[in-house]
Formats: structure tokens, C-alpha cells, sequence
């Protein structure tokens, strides 16, 4: 159900973002409404892709194969589970819905103080983030349980643990220490916009304050995409080299680093906003680190196909393009 629904996600998305460019192809129009509509359709496109896809994504790998490589029936908690589907459908929904309420206009990161003055259905959007935020603590929660019940058969350390179930570790981590603080920031715009209070400038409030909220989550959630990607590109790499991979504990412990770093990174997306020069060093120095446990990852599988019997499988060319693209964008 997961999978079904995030592919119509990533369809209906990508729909947006085509119907965002097309816009684009003639001059920006003068008329208010269909700037407006654009602006709308543009900050659903970007709802859609950053609280919906992000959770969803890990969780229709995770419930699938999670339980096969460790020789269980279901997850931790099945019930659990289904709930956080449900309440991502409602989620997703609400956030759709603010097309037709009124096109949001605020871009998708939903900066203050426009988006507490803005007469427009923002409330909505951002109560489909904070439902969506539950959706992804519960699965996160999920998988964290349910990788330490096999301690008694597998090691974390050892080769018995599947490499994908690692990237998918760190991937929960985030999950559940990051999404708590998205859903207490589009709280606060909420309450902001109901009651007048906390954020605005000339109520003592500070808009710059949003920013960090939002991006502590938003540089993480970039993580819970990649992360499981890893793991697959680990699991994929061993088996069509036909060779155990090279440096296990470097992989694995890499996960979780990227995990760890991802959460002191937030800075470098808030250079404009009026930080110090010496804060804005160190986010510098922190997002360059987050390349260290990355190209362990790279080195490693590289190793891995060095005097392998390589076959190229349509699964190992994905596996070879990812490695293209990532060692080019890097």
C-alpha cells in the first residue's frame, strides 16, 4: 500500500513540478491570480515532495524487505504500522487540499512572517505536515524496535546483519529524533496565525527562529531518502561482484555517521540570514564532513568490485549509474 501510494506521489508531483515549468515558458504574467495559482502550485509540489515522499519512501522498502532479511513475519508492531499509513493518506490529502482552498503562497519552506499574514490556506498544509510528521515517527519507531530483536541471532557488527537494514537504522534514527521538531514548528505557525502570538517581530518573537526549526529537520529528511539507497547500492554491489563486501564495519558505521552529522548541518541553508561569519565557518566545516563517512561508502564499494566477476545485471548498471552520479555531484 505504501508503495502503491508514494509511486502516485511521485507522479502527482512531478505532474506539479511539469505544470511549475510550463509556467515558466511564457512571460511572468501580470495578473494576480494566475501568479498566484503558480506560487500554489509550487509550494504543493514542494509539500508533496518533502513530508509525503520522504517518509513514504523508506517505509514501502522497509516494510517489504525488512522482515524477509531477518527471517521475520511482520514488524515489530503490524497495527503501528497500518496507522502510519493512515495517517499519511490523511495527511497527504490535507496538504493537497490546499490547492483547491486557496493556493498557498508561501513557498514550501513557509517563512514567517508572510506566512502568519497571508490570507491563504496555509493552516491546512501545514496541519497535513504535522499529521504527516506522526506518520514517519511511528514508522521510524517501528524499525528501531524492531532491528535490535535479533541481537540473539545477529550481530550488529557482524556480517549476519544485512547491510540495507543498517542504512535503514540511521534512516529511523532521523525519523524520530528530527520529524518531532518539523511538527513543532508548523505547530507554531498554526498557533501563530490563530492566535497572534510567538513568532512576529513586534510581539517579541523571532522569524529567524522558524528557520532554524525548520531546516534542523529539512537537512536530515535529505538523509532519509539517500540513506536507504546506500543500503541497497551495499546489498546490490556484494552480490552481482560475487564477493563479500570490502570493509563491512566501515559501511556499516558509516550509516549511522551520516545519520549523526546530518543533524549539525542546518546552517549552511540560513547563510543570508544574518548569522556570524564564524557560525557560518563551521556549518561550512560540518557539511564538508558529512563527505568523509559518504566516501567510505564509495571507496568500499569500488573495493568490492576490484577482481569481482562482475555481472551486469540491470540491477548492477543502476548500482554503477548511482555510483556516476553520485561520485560527479559530490
Amino acid at each position: 500500500m505504501y508503495l502503491v501510494s508514494i509511486l502516485f506521489s511521485f507522479f502527482l508531483g512531478g505532474m506539479l513540478a511539469l505544470l511549475v515549468r510550463t509556467e515558466l515558458l511564457t512571460p511572468p504574467a501580470h495578473d494576480h491570480g494566475r501568479g498566484h495559482l503558480q506560487s500554489g502550485v509550487h509550494a504543493a509540489r514542494g509539500g508533496d515532495d518533502l513530508p509525503v515522499h520522504h517518509p513514504g519512501i523508506p517505509a514501502a522498502l522497509g516494510n517489504f524487505v525488512l522482515p524477509i532479511m531477518l527471517g521475520a513475519k511482520d514488524v515489530a508492531f503490524p497495527r503501528l504500522n497500518l496507522a502510519s499509513y493512515h495517517l499519511w493518506i490523511v495527511g497527504a490529502l490535507l496538504s493537497l487540499l490546499s490547492i483547491v482552498l486557496g493556493s498557498v503562497d508561501t513557498g514550501w519552506t513557509f517563512y514567517t512572517p508572510y506566512s502568519t499574514t497571508t490570507a491563504t490556506a496555509v493552516i491546512p498544509i501545514t496541519l497535513g505536515v504535522f499529521i504527516l510528521g506522526f506518520a514517519s515517527v511511528f514508522t521510524g519507531l517501528n524499525f528501531i524496535v524492531h532491528d535490535p530483536q535479533v541481537a540473539g541471532r545477529r550481530t550488529w557488527a557482524g556480517s549476519a546483519m544485512p547491510l540495507f537494514l543498517w542504512g535503514l537504522y540511521g534512516t529511523a534514527i532521523i525519523q524520530v529524533l528530527a520529524t518531532p521538531v518539523l511538527g513543532i514548528t508548523v505547530l507554531l505557525l498554526i498557533v501563530e496565525r490563530c492566535s497572534d502570538r510567538h513568532l512576529r517581530p513586534s510581539l517579541g518573537g523571532d522569524p529567524v527562529l522558524l528557520q532554524h526549526f525548520f531546516w534542523f529537520y529539512s537537512h536530515p529528511a535529505v538523509y532519509i531518502m539517500i540513506l536507504p539507497a546506500m543500503g541497497v547500492i551495499s546489498e546490490l554491489i556484494s552480490v552481482f561482484s560475487r564477493k563479500h563486501i570490502f570493509g563491512y564495519r566501515f559501511i556499516a558505521y558509516s550509516s549511522i555517521a551520516i545519520a549523526a552529522i546530518s543533524f549539525l548541518v542546518w546552517g549552511h541553508h540560513m547563510f543570508t540570514s544574518g548569522q556570524s561569519n564564524l557560525l557560518s565557518m563551521i556549518f561550512s566545516f560540518l557539511t564538508f564532513l558529512v563527505a568523509i563517512p559518504s566516501a567510505i561508502k564509495v571507496f568500499n564499494w569500488v573495493a568490492t568490485m576490484y577482481k569481482g566477476v562482475i555481472e551486469l545485471t540491470t540491477p548492477m548498471v543502476y548500482a554503477l549509474s548511482f555510483l556516476f552520479l553520485f561520485g560527479s555531484a559530490a
